[in-house]
């Protein structure tokens, strides 16, 4: 008898070999199904573990099961299943050989091959004959070959990789767990159909809509009925322009439903750019959909904050539970995610984050906020999204007031989104809540600023940067203003926009200056705000905390030119051109979705939108080098626990650090339960800090890029150390 795993603590059943092998070649093939892969992902599963057949390998389980302290992986048992797929479909080694450690580039496999074939020769070639005799055969019926479609086009030949290896892995974690956790196993799944979600959305619209004869809502009521007549138009590429305040969230469901219904689809993913957006998205779903309780969720929040993705279970509701469990692989009727977690696992070479990835096939992906996509990696995004659309029965939604210009990006420029909402312009007429002034032609000092902000009882001001916001502060000199920045940790962020809604709702005074933060998604409501002279798409955003509600006859944004003020550097700063450049010709209406889109066309013909030539690597088939150069946020980061918050939080916040420093094994756990408490840096600032004792460590040997901050953390400005170079904080 031979076997895959040792017994589950607890028992003395092994995990049988052949079983493990036809249960993960069964599961893999239902994964790969959907995009017509199903026979590919039996067969390499039939390969994956073949090299267990080595009676070394055999004696090694052996050896972990007499001495359950025994360390280390034991003989190699990927190389005889890889040697085997070369000979039949080489491409599909690749897969093999990554099912444990994750996908290399070519380059690396062979050397990785040769070692192997040089030191385990004749155990390679004694552990495929004793794999025949095991499972009957190690050959299909009919020679395998990867599909007609994606033959020859190296970019659909990267991206199908990826989705196969994805169906692979994640049927090899699901085997492997039903034997050593069956309680883990049975808690995954959701027993909610589309068509349940589909009646839930249907009953909770039924009792908002067309309630209120005000003209939002009647809007919001002929955006959503536009929709549902959009719904049975063919898969593809959708675009959803609804102005803020439009009801896009609920709207952008109701198509995704009734378009997943039409079309047999599995599920809906909506991606958005900033946790802020994240949660309220997830919190207005559950509140249509319903939380779990006792019976089975729905919705998933995921997302690098998100509480349920690691530690021990046993402090969770059955609703957290799920949502850890289902956060691994997104077998959720319903995810929502970031644009960071979607994309940076589309193009990661690891096994945890490519469970997920067979799961977009057959799916209706919503990207919410489009514009906010980083324009250095729009080729291989976009690309990404093709992939899916053309091979893997997707539809992509683009949900946004400021639709991006993807068309003239050459490597999309034969797409043609359809218009969800027909004539969006006629929404954006009805819906004008602000009047745009645009002060641009001459410069402002910080105190003509500040005096525009203290004529106006509540005001929010939007800077550039970090430091422009502080001089604002500074300047305006009123002690009951609010500031809002990345200088702030979450928990603080979180703080001050609920003490604003406060002050907003009960008509007190308040002046909030922020920076870009602002803008990531938070729901605010002012009569004024004043933006500095920033990208168009920015402007626009910032303008989206105006008369939000559409309470007030007009709303009134003022963009000014400060004149001290600072840009960051990079797209942000074209954007700033270019929306110049657009001044050139006077004041733009931005109400006029054509307006954006002259915008977008002129950044995407200005910046590179494949800055760090992810699309050539992908084209060499480098895993390893797409997985570290693709990253949609800087990583040149190191994180600061701050000392921010009541006795009691500051208490707690203690524990966990001590809690880290005595078990290490929870560090990733408690981490993100200590995230709301972090400050980030640009790494070379932070050295900079810590060789003045200003940062102390956490784990110094396994844990460099978090520390403690000494320093000083005001209950306005946030972190503060003299001499602080501002703009080295992440922004």
């Amino acid at each position: 008898m031979l076997y895959a795993h040792t017994p589950a603590a607890g028992s003395d059943e092994w995990h049988k070999l052949d079983a493990h092998i036809f249960a993960v070649a069964r599961l893999a093939q239902e994964f790969a199904e959907p995009f017509g892969a199903g026979e590919l992902a039996y067969w390499i599963s039939i390969w994956h573990d073949v090299g267990k057949c080595n009676p070394a390998f055999q004696e090694y389980l052996k050896h972990c099961w007499l001495d359950p302290n025994h360390r280390g992986h034991g003989p190699d048992h990927k190389a005889a299943g890889a040697i085997y797929a070369q000979q039949r479909v080489a491409a599909l080694a690749l897969l093999i050989q990554g099912h444990h450690g994750g996908l290399k580039s070519p380059a690396e496999y062979q050397n990785w091959l040769a070692e192997k074939q040089q030191q385990h020769g004749p155990a390679i070639d004694q552990a495929i004959t004793a794999a025949r005799a095991l499972l009957g055969t190690l050959d299909p019926s009919q020679q395998l070959v990867l599909p007609a479609t994606i033959q020859n086009k190296q970019h659909a030949s990267e991206f199908f990789l990826r989705m196969l290896f994805s169906a692979l892995v994640d049927a090899d974690f699901l085997d492997t767990e039903e034997h050593f956790n069956k309680e883990k196993a049975i808690r995954r799944g959701s027993s909610v159909s589309l068509a349940d979600l589909w009646a839930r959305l249907e009953a909770h619209q039924y009792q908002n809509s067309g309630q209120s004869q005000s003209r939002v809502n009647q809007v919001r009521h002929t955006i959503y009925e536009s929709c549902l007549a959009a719904a049975p138009l063919p898969l593809g590429w959708f675009r959803l322009t609804v102005p803020t305040g439009g009801g896009k969230t609920r709207s952008g469901m109701a198509f995704a439903l009734r378009h997943a219904l039409v079309h047999g689809l599995r599920r809906v993913v909506v991606a958005v750019p900033f946790m802020s957006i994240t949660e309220q998205t997830a919190d207005t779903y559950r509140a249509i959909f319903g939380m779990g309780g006792t019976e089975t969720p729905v919705v998933l929040e995921h997302h690098s904050s998100a509480q349920h993705t690691n530690g021990e279970t046993a402090d969770f509701t059955p609703s957290q539970q799920w949502a850890r469990l289902a956060a691994e692989n997104w077998d959720a009727p319903i995810v929502v995610t970031t644009t960071v977690q979607l994309f940076q696992s589309l193009f990661a070479s690891g096994t945890s984050p490519c469970r997920k990835l067979h799961r977009l096939a057959n799916s209706v992906i919503i990207l919410d906020e489009a514009q906010a996509l980083p324009a250095h990696l729009l080729n291989p995004i976009l690309d990404a999204l093709v992939q899916l659309t053309t091979h893997y029965g997707a539809t992509v939604v683009l949900s946004t007031a400021t639709q991006p210009a993807f068309e003239a990006i050459p490597l999309v420029r034969q797409l043609q989104p359809y218009e969800i909402v027909p004539e969006p312009k006629q929404w954006f007429d009805a819906l004008r809540r602000v009047r745009y002034d645009w002060r641009t032609t001459a410069t402002m000092s910080w105190e003509e600023i500040a005096a525009l902000l203290r004529a106006e009882p509540q005001a929010l001001a939007v800077l550039n940067t970090k430091r422009d916001a502080l001089a604002v502060l500074k300047a305006l000199d009123d002690t009951s203003a609010l500031h809002l920045s990345t200088l702030l940790c979450g928990e603080h962020r979180r703080a001050v926009i609920k003490e604003v809604k406060r002050r907003l709702s009960a008509e007190e005074p308040c002046r909030l200056i922020s920076t870009q933060v602002i803008e990531a998604g938070v729901d605010l409501d002012f009569p004024f705000v004043l933006r500095a002279l920033g990208p168009l798409d920015s402007i626009i955003q910032a303008a989206g905390r105006c008369n939000r509600e559409g309470k007030l006859t007009q709303g009134h944004v003022v963009i000014v030119r400060p004149t001290e003020g600072s840009t960051p550097y990079g797209a942000y700063r074209t954007g700033v051109g270019v929306t110049e450049k657009l001044l050139g010709s006077g004041p733009l209406d931005v109400d006029d979705p054509a307006v954006p889109t002259r915008y977008f066309r002129q950044l995407f013909d200005t910046v590179n939108t494949d800055r760090d030539g992810i699309q050539k690597l992908r084209a060499q088939l480098n895993y390893t080098e797409v997985a570290r150069q693709f990253r949609m946020i800087d990583d040149d980061t190191e994180d600061v626990i701050v000392p921010y918050g009541s006795a009691n939080q500051q208490a707690q916040v203690q524990h966990w650090i001590d809690q880290i420093r005595r078990n290490p094994t929870q560090t990733r756990y408690l981490l993100r339960r200590l995230r709301p408490f972090m400050v980030s840096l640009r790494s070379r600032e932070a050295a900079r800090c810590r060789q003045r004792g200003l940062i102390g460590a956490l784990l110094p040997d396994t844990l460099p890029g978090v520390g403690i901050w000494h320093g000083k953390y005001d209950s306005l400005l946030g972190l503060r150390a003299d001499d602080l170079d501002l703009e080295r904080l992440v922004a």
